[in-house]
């Protein structure tokens, strides 16, 4: 499934659009008032189907997911001095990636690849996220939401 994850142009707070390879909506992402960044993933008709949020109180920036109320993990940042790197404990990932964030690929326990990440630029951040058959869209979606939230908190 190839999703294509659009920031919104003219927004008070982080929020993004979600196509599938035809153009048509598969979820929107909203930019929540909180302590730290709160996004909440809606499907095409407006249900809530996963929030990132960013724990305020962490050494290294962390951000957590949820689907609906369960915890299906996080994503920390790891301290390293030159290559950005980050820790995934959900369902066994881990990510690799080019020194500036904006290609990286998520790989399952078995090494199998989960998604692949690229950056297309333009006036506000677009990623072509690659998700892999059988891979849960929403939880890849949410990591690649993650990376990017710890990369806004930089700039």
């Amino acid at each position: 499934m190839r999703l294509i994850f659009k920031q919104r142009f003219f927004s008070w707070y982080d929020s993004y659009d979600v196509y599938d390879e035809f153009g048509n909506t598969v979820f929107t992402v909203q930019g929540q008032f909180a302590w730290g960044k709160k996004l909440q993933i809606n499907d095409a008709l407006g249900s809530p189907v996963g929030v990132v949020q960013q724990k305020v109180f962490s050494f290294m920036p962390t951000f957590e997911l949820y689907r609906g109320e369960n915890y299906v993990g996080s994503i920390r940042k790891e301290f390293t001095f030159f290559r950005p790197a980050f820790h995934i404990d959900c369902n066994g990932w881990w990510i690799e990636g080019d020194w500036m964030e904006w290609d990286y690929a998520i790989y399952e326990p078995s090494g199998s690849l989960a998604a692949t990440v690229s950056k297309e630029f333009g006036w506000t951040d677009q990623y072509v996220i690659d998700v892999a058959d059988g891979v849960d869209a929403v939880v890849a979606l949410m990591v690649v939401i993650a990376i990017d939230g710890e990369k806004d908190n930089r700039d």
